[in-house]
């Protein structure tokens, strides 16, 4: 009696090709407009991009992202209050048992308050922690950056400086040392006029009798507070294994007076607006260097990281400019992404 022949298997449903599939060594996010890639695969192909870094890095990596690039959902970007509970998870969500961590971090800047509950919660956990700056990391993301261990940076990062923003009278967000200058220079101003017994500039007067006594004081304390910061992150952790000098005094023991010391400068050197001139302002690792004296490690020195972080913020790039993603929380086990609408999210 003849039998039926079983049915024949399913088609084996084609590989996708993934965006790091198409890439050109140098032209990586060219090569994907050139293909006519419609859309990333989100979060997936952020975390293939994530583990090409993690295998050259050979520890745990979380992304904390956002989208600096499309310019419709830059209200949403900043470090925030909402952050805390995915940033939580997100760091429950890798193996701390080694104690090393590396985070992806890009970012406008936003709450330094937020920032020192983050490092807080990461510092409870891990004991060596560096920070990848794919593209920027800026104001209070400078901050974040400043609490690791180690600062990899690729040729166009870049960190921003650190004076602190604040609503004014109008609720408009403005670089609260802005204000401090202003007074610092009517002062001045002031001064040459009374040395030639001349009374002060009619403007300066009312530029004076507009500002608000609350916004001076949030000036001065929110300043002192990022300063703070820095100085307090770059002693414990950056320079935590800073044993001996480098450049000068080659080869002799670094005293605690001494990290303390090259740590207030930084941190003051940051947040001078009247250096920087511009809050928005990127910060090159080179002239991190030459004018903070700030120690970046260049991704060059660590073998194929450059180009893995080129390939993922190609893929980060490309992602953000075609939608209203507005925040990353991503690890290999876990993903949240916030939308440009403060009231969804998806997983």
């Amino acid at each position: 009696m003849a039998t039926t022949p079983p049915p024949p298997p399913p088609p084996t449903p084609p590989t996708r090709k993934t965006p790091y599939d198409i890439m050109k060594v140098g032209e990586e996010y060219a090569s994907l407009v050139a293909a006519g890639l419609t859309q990333i695969a989100a979060p997936d192909d952020i975390v293939l991009g994530l583990k090409e870094i993690q295998a050259i890095r050979k520890r745990p990596i979380i992304c904390y992202a956002a989208n600096v690039i499309n310019a419709k959902v830059g209200a949403f970007t900043a470090i925030d209050n909402t952050d805390d509970l995915p940033f939580d998870e997100l760091l429950n969500s890798v193996d701390a048992t080694g104690k090393a961590l590396d985070i992806v971090l890009v970012t406008p800047g936003g709450s330094a308050q937020q920032v020192a509950k983050f490092v807080d919660k990461i510092r409870a956990k891990f004991d060596d922690v560096a920070f990848i700056i794919l593209q920027s990391a800026m104001s209070a993301g400078t901050i974040f950056a400043t609490s690791g261990n180690d600062i990899i940076m690729g040729p166009s990062s870049y960190l921003g400086p650190t004076d602190p923003q604040g609503p004014n009278r109008d609720g408009v967000f403005v670089p609260l040392q802005g204000v401090l200058t202003v007074i610092q220079d009517i002062q001045d101003r002031g001064k040459a006029r009374m040395l030639k017994n001349e009374k002060p500039d009619w403007t300066d007067v009312q530029i004076l009798n507009r500002l608000d006594a609350k916004e001076i004081g949030n000036a001065i304390q929110a300043t002192a507070y990022s300063k703070e910061m820095v100085e307090n992150y770059l002693h414990d952790y950056k320079f935590k294994n800073w044993t001996e000098h480098q450049t000068t005094k080659v080869g002799i023991p670094v005293t605690p007076d001494e990290k303390r010391k090259r740590a207030g400068e930084i941190a003051e050197r940051l947040a001078r607006a009247s250096k920087w001139k511009s809050h928005s302002r990127g910060i090159p690792r080179d002239v991190l260097w030459s004018e903070c004296e700030l120690k970046i490690t260049h991704a060059e020195s660590i073998k194929g990281l450059d180009v893995a972080m080129r390939r993922l913020w190609a893929v980060m790039h490309f992602l953000f400019e075609r939608t209203s993603f507005a925040k990353l929380f991503i690890s290999e086990s876990y993903s949240v992404i916030k939308l440009h609408d403060p009231k969804t999210a998806t997983k």
